[in-house]
């Protein structure tokens, strides 16, 4: 897998494919347009019952092709993969894109159930989902969250996990790794940690968690020129009534703030350890991340199985899956012949 992103290589091949899956599938995605484009839209959501949740998601590509299950972070949503999909259908696969508990049509199936954010409750909303749709084993891609999720996955379940696309690299971390300060410019770029650990900060983002994201996406990535439609369209999935539940709950547990679940404690302190990972992985990161994230020569040592890290150029920012699709879905599709 080379070092930097050839990204006139794979417009040609996003054309191409777009031209497959629109005739193949195209009922599931539909995928005319440029990257970010509201064009782009999913065909009817999904909705089924998993675990803790009832969680609503994103389909493409064959029933019977290999499973890719694609995982968003905070504060985005299902659509930073809209245009990776189709990609990812054209060459058989089928794709899984879930709301993360708390986003879009995901709910909890009982009111009484606590609204946990901690990594291993939020991670292991996937073994669950892909057991109520009869997946044994998947490819998992993912960014922000999503990536910490999939990193959680293949550390923790290794056999579900047939390999793994993390948009800047290895992410588990723990409550105590959370204690340690940081250089003042690194905590200076988690500003809204601090922010949400207070009251203050939780009423300020329920109050404005529209104009709230938008700032964060901004932030994070700075050469991204989304415009007000894209973003509106995955706004609308912060509207859940467990949202800002689950984004302070998250925040709050990472700083030791708020106490997780005696369930996911035995799953917490297997990751405080930082295991290692084993699972083929190529790791992505974009040259224009404007949000905190790791030094690749930070994390090599902790894939310990076939591993390939991989730069996106051309001004890539954190939400990389919807910055660069073409880059994401090829990167899945490396990892799946590693």
């Amino acid at each position: 897998m080379p070092e930097t992103v050839n990204q006139n290589r794979r417009r040609i091949l996003a054309a191409a494919a777009m031209t497959i899956v629109a005739a193949q599938f195209p009922n599931a995605v539909a995928a005319d347009a440029p990257a970010g484009s509201t064009k782009s839209s999913f065909g009817p959501l999904k909705q089924v019952n998993a675990g803790l949740l009832n969680v609503g998601y994103a389909e493409a590509g064959p029933a019977g092709g290999p499973p890719v299950i694609l995982l968003h972070g905070w504060p985005y949503d299902i659509y930073s993969f809209v245009d990776v999909a189709p990609l990812l259908a054209s060459a058989g696969y089928r794709v899984i894109v879930p709301y993360v508990r708390g986003y879009g049509t995901t709910r909890f199936l009982s009111t009484e159930t606590f609204r946990n954010g901690q990594p291993a409750a939020v991670a292991s909303d996937v073994p669950a989902l892909m057991d109520a749709l009869r997946i044994d084993k998947a490819i998992l891609a993912g960014f922000d969250w999503g990536a910490r999720t999939a990193n959680i996955v293949a550390a923790l379940w290794p056999e579900r996990c047939k390999a793994m696309v993390s948009v800047s690299g290895y992410l588990i971390g723990s409550q105590e790794a959370g204690k340690l300060p940081l250089p003042p410019k690194a905590e200076y770029e988690w500003w809204y940690q601090y922010y949400f650990a207070t009251e203050r900060g939780r009423v300020g983002y329920d109050k404005n968690r529209h104009d709230f994201a938008k700032l964060i996406w901004q932030l994070a990535s700075p050469q991204w020129k989304f415009d007000d439609a894209t973003f509106d369209r995955s706004a609308a999935s912060f509207d859940n009534p467990d949202h800002v539940a689950i984004v302070i709950h998250n925040y709050r547990w990472r700083l030791g703030l708020a106490q997780g679940e005696p369930r996911y404690d035995d799953l917490e302190k297997k990751l405080a350890g930082g295991p290692v990972i084993g699972v083929p992985t190529i790791t992505l990161e974009g040259d224009a991340n404007g949000a905190p994230h790791p030094d690749s020569s930070a994390y090599a040592k902790t894939f310990s199985g076939k591993y390939a890290p991989c730069l996106a150029t051309c001004r890539i920012g954190h939400n990389l899956a919807q910055d660069a699709p073409q880059a994401c879905a090829e990167a899945v599709i490396d990892a799946a012949r590693l």
